[in-house]
């Protein structure tokens, strides 16, 4: 069995600035319905939890290895959360498509999520 893995890193800061300067269209460009939602109520982390959020996108990115990004977009990883509340991830689109033709177990991707004030941390693994 070969395990794909993906982790990324990002300032909550640079999260905060672009939804700030950019609002609507940052946020709709990068987060589906249902993430927006979580952030926003999470309202004292909300910055956090759309920079984990954002570092969980480019670790499935990373652990997938798309030769290239044509075609993908952001909403084509979904984090969402299961009932006892653990993160995982949804692919669509071209990106599921692309793990699909590779063989990948796509029905329950492992996710972490991590953050403090300064940083959130994702990793994404994925079976095969």
């Amino acid at each position: 069995m070969a395990v794909y893995c993906g982790t990324d890193i990002v300032s909550v800061e640079r999260i905060k600035n672009s939804i700030e300067e950019l609002g609507d269209t940052f946020i709709k460009r990068i987060y589906t319905d249902e993430e927006i939602e979580y952030c926003e109520s999470r309202r004292m982390c909300k910055y956090q939890s759309y920079a984990a959020r954002f570092a969980a996108k480019e670790a499935a990115y990373k652990a997938i290895s798309p030769e290239t990004m044509d075609e993908i977009t952001w909403h084509d990883a979904e984090i969402i959360k299961k009932p006892n509340g653990k993160p995982v991830m949804k692919l669509n689109g071209k990106l599921a498509r692309l793990a699909d033709e590779r063989g990948l177990i796509t029905e329950n991707i492992d996710v972490s999520l991590s953050h403090d004030d300064v940083y959130a941390t994702a990793t994404v693994v994925i079976n095969k």
